[in-house]
């Protein structure tokens, strides 16, 4: 199967990470280092972090894909605030509070894509446009002198780019962050691709241990024994950032095969990508297909994390559905749900014992020892601001 359906090249960046592995300069720290085993199990961090972060920075919300089609919308629960996301009639995204503007009650009650000509609420059947406009009010001489256009639906801010939706509580939030990921992304053609399975795990962990698995290569060979460490040669990775969010290539078994390196296809058989998007979002890149996983704090010690996996086009015959469905069967019950998730949440039991003091982070594992001053740098300037 070809992927992506276009030709394409590999960014700047991208094709330098590659240079990188090919010339054995893996990105590795310089020393040990340790984390206090609180910032996963501690009440009162895991607040400051939600105020900090949660409550302030952008967050990836769903791939374009999830709504590929005008006057659609699908509910949005897992970051606390009832969310609905939708495309009016020209195609355009927007985010808006899952409550009635008149005695708030829940619009949509479905996790499903649902058809969104017009949004009307179950209760007294007030009606708005897929924009948020409030159209249509029943018996509207009961509410004498009202003004409809000042009672549209609650609006965030949005953005999409690069085939991804973000959105943000705080109305001044910075986006510029998530619009520098969009060359990396279309140069994969992400906006391109199809939804083709979504799932939510419910894991019993804190979120950032659920993060700390894809900043690390360490672990490959160990916890992925069984299923994809085959697939990867120990040890090789290299990683930089982009804005606030990380960005790492892991050497395939075969990536010093000597290939060029603008061959996208080829390059895409030798290096695995993976991005990290700050705070709680992880992209998987492999040769034929991408995997979204987006992480939501519910407690200190659960997470639920949305699986979805985006493909070249619809499977057109029985054998296309049984690739795909292979692939989504290795990493989302295997790969994820079985080992990444599961080894997430032993370690939650084991530091929620009280038994260690300080995580221990070795060299293969950098990638995490930043992820964790981003995440406190935050929490000060939130503190001082």
């Amino acid at each position: 199967m070809d992927f992506p359906r276009t030709p394409r090249r590999p960014t700047p960046g991208q094709r330098a990470l590659a240079e990188a592995l090919a010339r054995g300069e893996a990105a590795l720290g310089s020393a040990v280092e340790a984390l206090p085993a609180s910032v996963y199990t501690d009440p009162d961090r895991f607040g400051a972090e939600q105020r900090a972060l949660f409550d302030k920075v952008p967050h990836l919300l769903a791939p374009s894909a999830l709504l590929p089609a005008p006057r659609q919308a699908v509910t949005h629960d897992g970051y606390g605030t009832p969310l609905i996301l939708t495309r009016d009639d020209n195609g355009r995204a927007h985010v808006f509070a899952n409550v009635c503007r008149h005695r708030g009650t829940r619009l949509i009650d479905t996790h499903e894509v649902v058809p969104a000509k017009r949004i009307v609420c179950p209760y007294h059947a007030w009606a708005y446009k897929p924009d948020g406009e409030l159209t249509g009010i029943p018996r509207a001489d009961c509410f004498p002198d009202f003004d409809k256009a000042s009672h549209g639906l609650r609006e965030f801010p949005c953005v999409e780019e690069g085939g991804l939706i973000w959105w943000a509580k705080d109305e001044g939030a910075d986006f510029s962050d998530a619009r520098l990921l969009t060359p990396d992304l279309d140069a994969f053609g992400l906006g391109e691709l199809y939804l083709y399975r979504r799932r939510t795990h419910e894991v019993a962990a804190n979120w950032k241990l659920i993060i700390d698995a894809f900043l690390e290569s360490y672990h490959v060979q160990r916890l992925h024994a069984a299923t994809i460490a085959s697939f990867f040669a120990d040890g090789i990775t290299t990683a930089d950032t982009i804005g606030c969010h990380q960005r790492a290539a892991v050497g395939r078994s075969a990536y010093l095969t000597e290939i060029d390196r603008d061959d996208w296809g080829e390059l895409r058989k030798a290096v695995t990508y993976t991005y990290q998007l700050f705070p709680s979002s992880v992209i998987i890149v492999s040769p034929d297909y991408i995997n979204l996983l987006i992480a939501m704090p519910q407690t200190v010690g659960t997470t639920l994390v949305e699986d979805l996996m985006l493909i070249p086009e619809p499977p057109a015959t029985n054998e296309a559905e049984a690739h795909w469905q292979r692939s989504w069967e290795l990493l989302d019950g295997g790969t994820f749900g079985a080992e990444d998730f599961h080894a997430a949440a032993l370690c939650h039991r084991g530091l929620k014992s009280g038994e260690i003091q300080d995580v221990v982070i070795g060299t293969l594992e950098n990638g995490i020892a930043d992820f964790h001053r981003k995440i406190e740098t935050a929490i000060q300037d939130s503190a001082s601001g």
